[in-house]
């Protein structure tokens, strides 16, 4: 009798580990309105503002390439058959502007500009109406060469990702990361964004399909996205290590209790 006493008292441990090991549907699957969502009257056509220590490669070129070289670093030309080429020496890195505390870079004869708070856009813009004066229809290329973002907490591969484009989803950054844990909380996904020396800490419900409507849809360069543990997590965190051990040892004794009790009867 006292060993069915025990087996009483054992079953509902292994039946609680179990309920704790369960996840409902609405905390694991994504986009889960995503049949109702209505149609967005645009399209989300965000865009990363120029900020401080970005390293922006801008190369000028034009249909004379000799007047474009003051506008480049590092640059020199070499006649090829007779007409002159510009050859850049080195890296990428060799062209880049990093932007100074203030949002400014030192651009060659145009001297010092201005570019923080700018889309890549209006960068364009501003350099082609100042070169324009120099030279005739300017060609100007410009990239943001050391965008990165952060994914921390419940994700597979957490780490800092270097992003060869203008932008990311956060979709595409959790993607990076080899997606969530099992642990991950879905719905409370903090992104943390700095933006004129001001930080701010936001919250993305993923498992609701609207957040593809969202300003933190895309991710802007450095933002810090943490995945925050689940309870049954936290709670596997509290009861330690040895929990593995603990579910086998009451397994085991189950077993063995079952074994007697059977040749007892």
């Amino acid at each position: 009798m006292k060993y069915f006493f025990l087996l009483k008292k054992t079953i509902p441990f292994l039946f609680i580990v179990l309920v704790f090991s369960c996840k409902p549907r609405e905390e694991l699957v994504y986009y889960q309105n995503i049949d109702g969502l209505a149609a967005p009257e645009k399209s989300n056509t965000y865009e990363i503002k120029i900020q401080p220590d970005d390293l922006l490669l801008i190369i000028v070129s034009a249909e004379d390439p000799e007047s474009a070289i003051p506008f480049n670093l590092n640059t020199i030309s070499v006649p090829s058959t007779g007409v002159s080429s510009i050859y850049l020496r080195g890296q990428e890195s060799m062209q880049s502007y990093l932007v100074d505390l203030s949002g400014a870079i030192d651009f060659p004869i145009l001297g010092t500009l201005k570019v923080g708070g700018l889309s890549r856009l209006e960068l364009l813009q501003l350099l082609k109406s100042q070169i324009s004066k120099y030279i005739k229809n300017p060609i100007i290329n410009i990239r943001l060469m050391n965008f990165k973002v952060s994914v921390q907490g419940e994700v597979t591969l957490p780490g800092t990702y270097s992003i060869n484009s203008d932008r990311v989803t956060l979709i595409e950054a959790l993607s990076m990361a080899k997606d969530l844990t099992i642990y991950g909380k879905r719905d409370n996904i903090l992104i943390i964004r700095e933006g004129n020396g001001v930080k701010s800490y936001n919250r993305v419900d993923i498992t609701k399909a609207d957040f593809i409507n969202s300003p933190f849809y895309y991710l802007a360069q450095n933002d810090v996205v943490y995945v925050e543990p689940n309870k049954t997590k936290i709670n596997g965190a509290a009861v330690g290590s040895n929990t593995g051990v603990i579910i086998s040892i009451t397994s085991l004794l189950i077993t063995v209790i079952t074994f007697i009790v059977t040749s007892t009867n």
